[in-house]
């Protein structure tokens, strides 16, 4: 990469910045990871201030040519794409409402991309800290254990559990630095439309 390059690259990253919906979306990103870093715990009051937050965005700012409705249909799609990891008991209701918030800051696409780039950004966290602590076999035993039983229980018509799994856990990861870490990728793909 040569100078004139990245200086179009800094450039692009500083409109992202300069751009008040996403610099206050990456604020409460940042927020939601200290806080899940340090207690583990989301607090409602910043998924919700900044679903509020996302709102008046729609209202007073239209993004992309969408309004309220566009922001309504981002939180819905964050919401849903997310809802069935709570519901199996594998993400925390926390996290859920972090990507539900961070969807209506982005829209239904953006969303949907922005989830793609989370679980990446979780799976390679999940991956780095098994190889870290010298647990991949047991990761690999883990899932493999829990996928079966996921399976056999929804084919028998019980309600799917991923805690119901007898093998002890590799670790908990803090998911909000995921999703922060993958939205954040999304949106410095967006802004090089490398999507």
């Amino acid at each position: 990469m040569n100078f004139s390059e990245f200086r179009a690259a800094t450039e692009l990253v500083g409109t992202l910045l300069a751009d008040p919906r996403s610099l206050t979306l990456l604020l409460l990103l940042l927020a939601a990871s200290i806080c899940d870093l340090r207690s583990r715990r989301i607090p409602n009051l910043l998924t919700f201030g900044g679903t509020a937050l996302a709102l008046l965005f729609s209202f007073f700012a239209p993004h992309h040519g969408g309004g309220p409705l566009w922001a309504l249909g981002g939180l819905a799609t964050g919401l849903a794409l997310m809802l069935p990891l709570y519901v199996l008991r594998a993400m925390g209701a926390g996290d859920v409402k972090l990507m539900a918030m961070t969807g209506a800051f982005l829209g239904p696409n953006g969303a949907w991309h922005a989830v793609i780039f989370v679980f990446i950004a979780g799976g390679i966290a999940a991956v780095t800290y098994a190889l870290w602590h010298r647990m991949a076999a047991k990761l690999i035993r883990n899932v493999q254990q829990t996928t079966q039983l996921l399976f056999i229980t929804v084919a028998a018509g019980g309600l799917p559990d991923a805690r119901t799994a007898s093998a002890q856990s590799v670790g908990k990861l803090p998911y909000g630095v995921s999703i922060a870490l993958g939205t954040t990728a999304f949106l410095v793909a967006r802004q090089f439309a490398w999507i």
